[in-house]
């Protein structure tokens, strides 16, 4: 390591120490003091406990939700150009924050800094998108006879219930935060229990930027116990959750116990990234298939997890994708330059290790990787890996391993491909390499995912929608049609007789 890179980290390291670690819920503009379990949030870095935040129970998180429904009535009442201009400083806010919410985010996730610092950058974005958003959206006239008139229009839901995923903290967040205030919601927002700090502090910027107490309330805690009590709760009028499959079922029966509460949910996904012969570059779109699974370290619900091959090009691209591979050698997530950092937690790395040892219990093969990296430093790191010889029956190829291991699994012909990409119960997105157009478009449309990346792999802007088929969720973020989760129609019939 050079001078200026050691300097450059041992920066980073020093903001991270300093950054205040918030170790309670803020509700209605202040900390709230919460009587449920404690909870340990452990640096996968090196494994050592960097904070103990204050468990929410139910009531801490019944006081929150009494808290934006307080807000509601005031914060769905503002004309817009005052909503706007304090989403709009609320954005601004978070950007002044950059460097401190960064150096969280690399510390209680493990992602590399330039990872983490694009994160907080498109957090700020996403919630100045919808405040820019929120005044260009229109109502309806409906068609009628001369003597009525019918409008139509959309109206805030209420209290939103929010849960996020540990792997993009604050933009996962920001998706919800921000169409959800936009459109005159409050909020009551719980992040995962493993990375809670720097989307805590999200409360005491909002109130900073001007934001009416119990506009946004944050609650830390755990799933079951948090989690449950805000899917159940009877004055919250809809859950938007990302997270796993089996959780975003639960918070469908909670619903159902309840208040027939709206839910959205975008869940996990095990998404094919198919490369046939005629792939325009080689070299691209190996180069891409290594960065769709080992970009934050295979923590993403879009990861191209299948690589489906043709099979006259199968061996020849198997291996440049282990060569590929070898550029994501996990590093010192302070490092400007580190690619890949570590996993988030000692129950994920050993989530990942087992996926791939009973892989080749099954009859895969390790063609790269497969192993824990930088043991010595405590921290929960593993090594890039690509596993051959897959068929699509295997655990691994059906399951979400939700780590940065890629299973490879040759096809023949298109409709193989096809068949093969959705064999599964996810749909949440999917690659197609070729320099066909007409294959493209054929593939594409029979693809049953929520997105589908010809000749490229996870690309998207805050304007285009994002979001899954079958057990990867309901509904969608990002763009304007995210705000239509967080609102209801109301037609209203005027008669002029």
């Amino acid at each position: 390591m050079t001078a200026a890179r050691a300097l450059l980290a041992d920066r980073w390291r020093s903001i991270a120490a300093a950054a205040e670690r918030p170790t309670r819920s803020w509700v209605a503009d202040e900390p709230l003091s919460a009587a449920g379990e404690p909870i340990r949030v452990v640096s996968p870095i090196d494994g050592t406990l960097i904070a103990e935040v204050e468990g929410s129970d139910a009531a801490t998180v019944d006081a929150a939700v009494h808290a934006a429904r307080r807000a509601f009535a005031h914060w769905r009442g503002m004309p817009i150009a005052e909503r706007k201009a304090l989403l709009l400083r609320f954005a601004a806010c978070v950007d002044a924050a950059r460097d401190e919410l960064a150096a969280l985010v690399t510390l209680e996730t493990g992602k590399p800094i330039a990872d983490a610092i694009g994160e907080v950058a498109s957090t700020s974005a996403a919630i100045a998108f919808y405040a820019e958003a929120i005044d260009k959206v229109y109502g309806a006239v409906a068609p009628t006879q001369p003597d009525s008139l019918a409008l139509i229009t959309r109206e805030p839901m209420g209290v939103i219930g929010m849960v996020t995923p540990w792997n993009y903290p604050l933009l996962m967040a920001a998706w919800k935060i921000a169409p959800a205030l936009a459109a005159g919601n409050t909020a009551v927002l719980k992040p995962a229990e493993q990375a809670p700090l720097a989307t805590l502090r999200l409360g005491p910027l909002a109130a900073q930027a001007g934001l009416p107490a119990g506009v946004l309330n944050v609650v830390a805690g755990v799933g079951e116990v948090a989690g449950a009590a805000l899917g159940r709760h009877p004055d919250v009028d809809a859950i938007a959750f990302t997270g796993s499959s089996a959780v975003g079922k639960l918070f469908l029966t909670y619903a159902g116990e309840s208040n027939m509460k709206a839910v959205s949910l975008e869940c996990g996904g095990k998404s094919p990234n198919i490369i046939f012969e005629d792939v325009p570059d080689r070299a691209l779109a190996a180069r891409v298939t290594a960065e769709a699974i080992f970009s934050n370290a295979g923590e993403m619900c879009n990861a191209g997890a299948r690589l489906l091959v043709q099979a006259d090009l199968h061996d020849e691209f198997v291996e440049c994708v282990s060569k590929e591979a070898q550029a994501w050698v996990p590093g010192d997530p302070f490092e400007q330059d580190t690619r890949m950092g570590a996993l988030v937690d000692c129950d994920q790395l050993d989530r990942v290790t087992g996926y791939v040892e009973r892989g080749v219990a099954d009859g895969a093969q390790v063609a790269h990787g497969g192993r824990r990296a930088r043991r010595e430093t405590g921290g929960f790191y593993f090594e890039p890996t690509i596993i051959a010889s897959v068929t699509n029956d295997m655990e691994i190829a059906r399951d979400e391993v939700f780590g940065p291991v890629l299973c490879v699994i040759p096809f023949g012909e298109e409709d193989e491909a096809v068949r093969i990409a959705n064999d599964t119960s996810f749909g949440l997105a999917a690659g197609v390499w070729s320099r066909d157009v007409r294959r493209v478009h054929r593939v594409a449309r029979a693809l049953r995912a929520g997105s589908v990346y010809v000749n490229c792999y996870d690309r998207g802007e805050l304007s285009v929608p994002f979001g899954g088929h079958k057990q990867s969720g309901l509904d969608v973020d990002k763009s304007l049609l995210a705000l239509e989760k967080y609102t209801r129609v109301k037609s209203t019939w005027i008669g002029l007789e």
